[in-house]
């Protein structure tokens, strides 16, 4: 009897032991699962395939110490060199803060941080905000209603929403760069033609009255000004969204010669007079110009006339019409100005929760496209919808979906493909970078960009519309091998070396 309590005294104190010795292992000092740290290795990896049985896994590898006799071998070429990046991102519309605002604030944050953090996430780089409204807004609005441009100050939207998370954000990422686009002035502001000049109160369509261009651009400035003082510096603006489209629930017709004029001799003066240094992209608008042949080459005809340097950088571009060798086209005419990619959408019409369809199209198209065209930034529409393709304006787009949608009952996130094509770009290609060249194998099946990173890295970002493929990379150095899965997109990362 005496053994058998001895035994259960002995059992128990084991059993207890190991107890102990579970949730010593499985928590740490805060109560929390540790995060599994990742395999280390030479190259760092990310894949993402069409049918996402890679979910942006993070995978290593190690340099070959074996000779290179692979012919499917890409080679980075040094010595070419092209663009600089900027950074790559999606646009924090009013719509989006609301929904990221209706999250339980862990669940928000570990969201931010997976989007934006450079060392805990995918390291979103560039931010596009509305000035005023935009169609995923929370009302129509500008920033000054009231007739007279002393009446001036930033609404709810902006203090409520947008602004507490830029804030959020730049705390987790304090270098994203934020991108400023009107998508019409205030209406009192309007005209209905630069002929007759009748006022136009409507947030639809109208022409900027030439009356008010120095108020206008006074808007500007005050806006960049509010902002500041709220801690958030911007760091580039268009003078007009979509300047072509005369529809959409808020807009402003803007042809080039009034956006010349405008930014010519109101918007640089007064930012200049104002002590702003700030990056002007011009147009904002589709590579077809909307298939308005007096408008054709938009940016161009205005570089022509003359504009200032210091501030009127290049050009923006959208894809909702025409071609992107657009893009080469006016890089061509004037190599000395910038190219920046600033909007693209999904949605119904272009079946866009299709992951297997789009992820293979829009890498393609949107982010190595663009990017192998000279710009030097991408960012995609709506970085947050809800499930009802919201919240919208009407006369806006009602069959836009995110870069990611949540789930408002359960604050559930599904991706799409725009959350990860940039997220394949910034989680390897830092801002700075310059893209490099590449030589040797080719495919039609195979898409890819390489960069030097100003940290001592190279970066290639590769997209495979094929079959598994073995590539090896060689950097003139070191050289390694992986194989890339089917209709998969792979970023890969890894240090320089002298020997």
């Amino acid at each position: 009897m005496k053994n058998n309590c001895f035994n259960i005294i002995l059992m128990f104190i084991f059993l207890a032991g190991m107890t102990v010795s579970c949730e010593n292992k499985n928590n740490n000092s805060n109560g929390k699962n540790p995060k599994p740290q990742p395999e280390q290795g030479d190259v760092t990896i990310y894949v993402t395939n069409a049918g996402r049985t890679y979910d942006f896994e993070k995978l290593t590898t190690d340099f070959s110490s074996k000779p290179n006799m692979s012919p499917a071998t890409i080679n980075i070429d040094t010595a070419i060199r092209y663009q600089t990046i900027d950074g790559f991102g999606a646009a924090l519309t009013g719509s989006s803060c609301y929904n990221l605002l209706k999250m339980p604030e862990d669940k928000r944050i570990k969201f931010l941080k997976d989007v934006f953090s450079p060392t805990e996430g995918m390291g979103y780089s560039y931010i596009r905000i509305s000035i005023g409204c935009s169609d995923f807004s929370l009302s129509e609005y500008t920033c000054c209603d009231a007739k007279g441009i002393e009446n001036f100050a930033l609404t709810e939207e902006e203090t409520g929403y947008v602004i507490p998370v830029l804030k959020t954000i730049l705390s987790i990422n304090p270098s994203v760069k934020i991108m400023g686009s009107p998508w019409t002035c205030p209406r009192w502001m309007k005209v209905n033609n630069l002929t007759d000049r009748q006022s136009y109160n409507s947030w639809t369509g109208g022409q900027l009255n030439p009356d008010y261009y120095q108020d206008y651009a006074a808007y500007f400035v005050k806006w960049i000004q509010a902002f500041a003082q709220n801690g958030i510096n911007i760091y580039s603006v268009s003078p007009q969204n979509e300047p072509l489209n005369r529809g959409n629930s808020a807009s402003l017709y803007m042809e080039w010669t009034e956006q010349r004029d405008f930014v010519n001799s109101a918007l640089v003066p007064k930012l200049k007079d104002a002590g702003i240094k700030i990056k002007i992209y011009l147009f904002d608008h589709n590579y077809n110009y909307d298939n308005i042949s007096s408008q054709n080459e938009y940016p161009a005809k205005i570089y022509a006339g003359g504009v200032d340097d210091e501030y009127v950088a290049g050009a923006a571009f959208h894809n909702y019409g025409g071609n992107r060798s657009e893009l080469l086209n006016i890089h061509n005419k004037y190599p000395n100005k910038e190219l920046l990619f600033s909007e693209a959408s999904i949605g119904k019409w272009n079946d866009g929760k299709n992951l297997s369809v789009r992820l293979m199209e829009d890498m393609g198209e949107l982010a190595l496209g663009t990017v192998n065209n000279w710009c030097k930034g991408v960012i995609v529409w709506n970085l947050m919808l809800d499930g009802e393709k919201g919240p919208n304006r009407p006369g806006g787009c009602t069959e836009c979906y995110g870069a990611v949608d949540i789930d408002t009952r359960t604050y559930a996130v599904s991706k799409n493909s725009h959350y990860y094509i940039i997220g394949h770009l910034s989680s390897v290609v830092k801002p700075n970078a310059v893209r490099i060249g590449t030589n040797g194998y080719t495919s039609a099946d195979l898409t890819c960009a390489a960069f030097e990173n100003t940290d001592g890295t190279y970066a290639l970002v590769l997209l495979n519309k094929g079959n598994n493929k073995t590539i090896t990379v060689n950097d003139g150095v070191k050289h390694f091998s992986y194989e890339a899965p089917a209709k998969a997109v792979v970023s890969y990362k890894w240090k320089k070396s002298n020997n």
